[in-house]
């Protein structure tokens, strides 16, 4: 297997986010775990309450400063002014921007009591205004090394649009600040840089990162990968399944969708290729698993974590309402890989190839009990934030228990390494996008913005949804999706809300997944053309598979949003009907997807009867899956009618064609 792309090279952007951290020189290699251990420190006497550094956890703002003076300097010595410069020792300018950094974070860690009490957010002396000055500039330049060029003018915009705000054309108008006033309500309010989303990365996100990088460091990715292959290796189009079972997982713990396919992709795209899948498939297949990973709970990335802040919901309740959705997305996925192995003849790989279940599960188990114990914890304890920290807890005792995956020092400087990599990552960008927050709280528009979309819908709740949706798709483009979704839970989901009385849960989780969406659509389709670079394969035909593939997340958020039954919102036996329902309408949508349906086989021969038969079956799943009532014109049973009169034509004219075939040819498989 290659690693090299022989058939066409991935966009620039796609070769930035897949390795673009420097390596630091020998003499600094103890800077990125210290400061793992120091937050990890800072992190458990906040959440514990344990009263040893209260110094720094003992007002809230200052252990959220802390955390950024902590983390950002970071940044600059492990992300290059230029992705190109990854490979050069790290220049005289970035040294002093990381100081800088640190030496401005410091200076309001120590004066956070008096920006608290005296109101510096709107007076402050002029030192701190100086500080907040170069406070806003690093956080940009640490936001655009960390995440990328449109978040840096994205964020740099809207930073400044209070500036301006007053000469605007009239849906923007708002009210205009001064610099001065800007820079301070940006840097020391707790509506900006330390808002929303920078409370939820301390008070959620950094127990889960650190249990997932410890989890994927002490074997937990190959002990996963490995019960699949040992479950599903040997069915028909057994790696492509496998893939889905690993990468959903892995993707779980990640939150990474570009990390995931690099991780599981180098192992799952070359089995899928030894057993005839094309280059184009099987890096769509990967791309689709890796992409509902991020989706699936019990961790969803940290976008689920700033929802639950903005939703003022436990966390648990956001994994609960991603259970279904995240189902019916896998499902969708398995029956089309199933149907795709099936119509082609595509075998699994042999037993004797794979991995024994007894021996993967003797050498592996307490992955699966530390899991168990996490779940336990968030759902029946409703103890979210320190649940990770049990969890880890657990893991790393058992782990060295374990003659099998048992860490050395060197895998622990590892560990906290990768941790200290993905903090940096995710506490620049969330800095940055809380400016976007900021800006539309300082101008009042996060209170107008709502009517205006309404007024430009002219009132239409599905031309909300579909706005919703594309404006969520173009954002997921240029932004992560947590930009992208913090963004939209502040001018979008209030109009969706508001004018559309649509369930607030429901509308968050559409943007998130549409959102999620530019990751396996051409032409940006990161994720597909990450999975391109291993499967050696053309980077927009994987798209294009990819698209194919995993079709049916298009739809699903539209249908949560109609019937927030599949989304938990609604007594036990409805959720139950409706689930039902949705099952069995994605079943017959992905089966029309790839021309075979389970228990009836080929849906025709030829291009004009496939056709037709095909497109019966796709509006029996449609219909069978869409919610009546409502927003829909038709009722439950009207739709379950259509569904029904579209379906038995298609089965018999499938059949009939099936015996036609036969009768011309008895070669199997026309």
């Amino acid at each position: 297997m290659t690693t090299a792309n022989t058939q066409g090279s991935p966009p620039p952007q796609v070769k930035e986010k897949i390795s673009q951290i420097r390596r630091l020189p020998t003499w600094l290699n103890w800077i990125p775990g210290t400061v793992t251990i120091a937050l990890m420190l800072m992190t458990l006497d906040y959440l514990f309450n344990l009263g040893m550094l209260t110094i720094v956890t003992g007002l809230e703002t200052r252990f959220y400063y802390a955390v950024v003076a902590l983390l950002l300097p970071l940044v600059y010595l492990l992300w290059p002014l230029r992705a190109a410069a990854q490979h050069r020792p790290i220049p005289w300018y970035d040294y002093l921007l990381s100081a800088v950094t640190l030496v401005v974070g410091g200076y309001f860690v120590f004066h956070a009591e008096s920006i608290l009490e005296r109101g510096w957010a709107f007076a402050a002396p002029q030192t701190a205004i100086w500080a907040s000055y170069a406070f806003w500039l690093l956080i940009i330049e640490a936001a655009r090394r960390a995440g990328g060029w449109p978040i840096a003018v994205i964020v740099t915009a809207f930073s400044l649009y209070p500036l301006v705000a007053d000469v605007m054309p009239g849906p923007i108008q708002a009210f205009p600040s001064s610099l001065e006033e800007t820079a301070m309500y940006h840097t020391m309010s707790t509506e900006s840089i330390m808002g929303v989303p920078l409370q939820a990365f301390a008070g959620l996100v950094i127990g889960f990162l650190v249990f997932g990088v410890v989890l994927q460091k002490s074997g937990g990715g190959k002990f996963f990968i490995n019960l699949a292959f040992a479950l599903l290796g040997h069915v028909r189009g057994g790696p492509a399944k496998v893939s889905i079972f690993s990468s959903g997982l892995m993707g779980s713990m990640s939150g990474s969708v570009i990390s995931n396919v690099l991780t599981t992709g180098v192992l799952s795209i070359p089995a899928m290729r030894r057993i005839g899948m094309s280059r184009s498939f099987a890096g769509g297949v990967e791309a689709c698993a890796s992409t509902g990973g991020v989706l699936m709970p019990p961790v969803m990335g940290a976008t689920a974590f700033v929802m639950a802040m903005f939703l003022d919901v436990p966390y648990p309740a956001v994994a609960l309402a991603a259970v279904i959705p995240s189902i019916l997305y896998f499902l969708g996925l398995f029956i089309q890989i199933d149907a795709y192995a099936a119509r082609h003849h595509i075998e699994g790989l042999p037993s004797v190839e794979l991995p024994s279940l007894w021996a993967t599960l003797k050498e592996g188990w307490y992955f699966i009990f530390v899991f168990a114990l996490l779940v336990w914890m968030l759902l029946v304890m409703q103890r979210e934030a320190v649940a990770p920290f049990y969890a880890t807890a657990l893991l790393l005792v058992l782990n060295q228990l374990s003659k099998h995956n048992r860490w050395n020092w060197r895998d622990l400087g590892d560990a906290l390494s990768g941790a200290a990599r993905l903090f940096a990552e995710l506490i620049a960008i969330l800095a940055g996008v809380g400016m976007l927050v900021g800006a539309l709280s300082m101008t009042g528009l996060s209170g107008t913005i709502a009517n205006d979309f309404i007024h430009l819908a002219g009132g239409s709740v599905p031309l909300l949804l579909i706005m919703g949706a594309l404006t969520s798709f173009v954002l997921g483009i240029g932004m992560t999706v947590t930009a992208a979704y913090i963004f939209l839970a502040v001018a979008l989901a209030p109009a969706l809300i508001q004018g559309g009385g649509l369930d607030p849960m429901a509308v968050h989780m559409f943007i998130l997944y549409w959102g999620m969406l530019s990751f396996i659509t051409p032409p940006v389709a990161l994720g597909a053309f990450a999975a391109a670079t291993v499967a050696g394969a053309r980077p927009m035909a994987t798209g294009l598979q990819a698209m194919r593939l995993g079709s049916v997340i298009y739809f699903i958020p539209f249908l949560f949003v109609l019937n927030p039954a599949l989304i938990m919102q609604g007594e036990p036996l409805q959720i139950l009907l409706v689930f039902i329902q949705a099952l069995v309408g994605i079943v017959l949508f992905a089966s029309a997807m790839q021309g075979y349906l389970i228990g009836v086989g080929r849906l025709g021969h030829g291009a004009i009867q496939e056709t037709a038969i095909r497109t019966l079956v796709l509006v029996s799943g449609l219909t069978l899956a869409l919610p009546g009532g409502g927003m829909v014109p038709l009722g439950q049973f009207e739709l379950l009618g259509i569904s029904l009169v579209t379906l038995v034509p298609a089965v018999l004219l499938a059949r009939w064609s099936q015996r036609h075939a036969r009768n011309r040819s008895p070669q199997p498989g026309l």
